[in-house]
């Protein structure tokens, strides 16, 4: 293994990535946000992203993102948070609460999402959790 990141595991990745936004070492998100989005279980196996306020996730530990479960944007002139799907597109829902906010991502990960992977994590499926063919995934009914 040539490379640092070779020789790191995913979930080491990930758990650094959390350790820095959790330690406030970001001024592009609220530590408030952040900590609402990793008391989620199955959001902390993922790689958290943030941009101008707005905290996202990814399956593949690392660049680029393979976006998951969905977006949370800041408190809107409503008082609300507003959450849109994997990579903005359209809207998931608007809550009161942050953690209302993370459960609808959570809610919206693709079915069998395990924790995120080096490399590429596409595989079969887009980064919605479409298979390549563009059929949506099953929901199991």
């Amino acid at each position: 293994m040539t490379d640092d990141t070779d020789a790191r595991s995913a979930a080491d990745v990930v758990a650094e990535e959390w350790r820095l936004l959790l330690g406030g070492s970001h001024d592009l998100i609220d530590a408030e946000t952040v900590r609402a989005a990793y008391a989620q279980p199955q959001l902390r196996q993922l790689f958290p992203l943030v941009s101008h306020g707005v905290m996202y996730f990814s399956g593949r530990a690392g660049m680029p993102a393979a976006h998951v479960g969905g977006q949370v944007y800041p408190r809107g002139p409503d008082g609300r948070f507003w959450v849109r799907g994997p990579k903005g597109v359209g809207t998931v829902g608007r809550t009161e609460t942050l953690e209302e906010a993370f459960a609808l991502v959570v809610a919206n990960l693709p079915e069998g999402r395990g924790p995120a992977v080096l490399g590429d994590d596409r595989g079969d499926r887009d980064t919605c959790g479409n298979d390549r063919t563009g059929a949506p995934r099953s929901t199991g009914s």
